[in-house]
């Protein structure tokens, strides 16, 4: 039979307790939450309340906001609008010409319920945003943007970017006369979409370039081409 010396087994008593002493008190304090860098949006509306008519009427230019947030939702919506996926074979809520789609689409988010403050790229195949930077970075666009204030002040800002070789490949130098027509077109849908919502929105056009790529962390092939602000009318 095996006999136990009594002083180390009081020592093997004591590391024990001093072990499950240790491990309750990790289990009380749990790792701080990490928010997810791929963040699945919630799926888009088929059917809105206000006619094309309606919204065509009523659309204006909105640059004052009101400072409360706007839902995960509505944001799902306005990007689906922007450049989301209509049609077989990923055609798009946008014309484009040759389906190339050279526009890509950036959340600068500051307030939106149930998304954390930060700069997020839409991918339109997936229905995601990918999180780029973390943190409110509305200000700091808003500076890099001539300090125009509609920025600073919506819930969230949208930006299109154009990587014209998508296009320019195939038609030429007239191709970047389509990537800018296709700009329009997607933002024209926002305005509409957000009119829908009740929401206001503008476009912005008025910035230097590389100040707004440098907040956007944008690749090298990707230009800015319109800044368009989403808030509370």
């Amino acid at each position: 039979m095996m006999l136990f010396h009594p002083v180390l087994f009081s020592s093997l008593l004591t590391a024990l307790f001093a072990t499950g002493s240790h491990a309750a008190g990790d289990a009380q304090t749990p790792p701080p939450a990490v928010s997810p860098k791929v963040i699945r949006l919630p799926q888009r509306l088929s059917d809105g309340t206000l006619s094309v008519e309606k919204a065509l009427q009523e659309r204006r230019s909105i640059r004052q906001y009101k400072n409360l947030p706007i839902a995960l939702s509505d944001l799902s919506q306005i990007l689906w609008a922007a450049q989301g996926i209509s049609g077989a074979g990923g055609k798009r809520t946008a014309p484009s010409a040759g389906a190339l789609y050279p526009l890509e689409v950036y959340v600068v988010a500051g307030k939106v319920t149930g998304l954390s403050a930060g700069i997020y790229s839409y991918n339109p195949r997936t229905n995601e945003l990918s999180r780029i930077a973390e943190g409110d970075a509305r200000a700091e666009l808003s500076k890099a943007a001539l300090g125009q204030s509609p920025i600073k002040n919506a819930a969230a800002v949208l930006v299109f970017t154009a990587v014209y070789e998508r296009t320019t490949g195939k038609y030429g130098e007239r191709g970047i006369r389509y990537v800018h027509m296709e700009a329009g077109h997607a933002a024209q849908n926002v305005y509409l979409q957000a009119q829908s919502l009740d929401l206001g929105t503008v476009v912005i056009g008025a910035f230097p370039d590389e100040q707004v790529r440098a907040v956007l962390h944008l690749p090298e092939q990707e230009r800015p081409l319109i800044i368009m602000p989403v808030g509370k009318r």
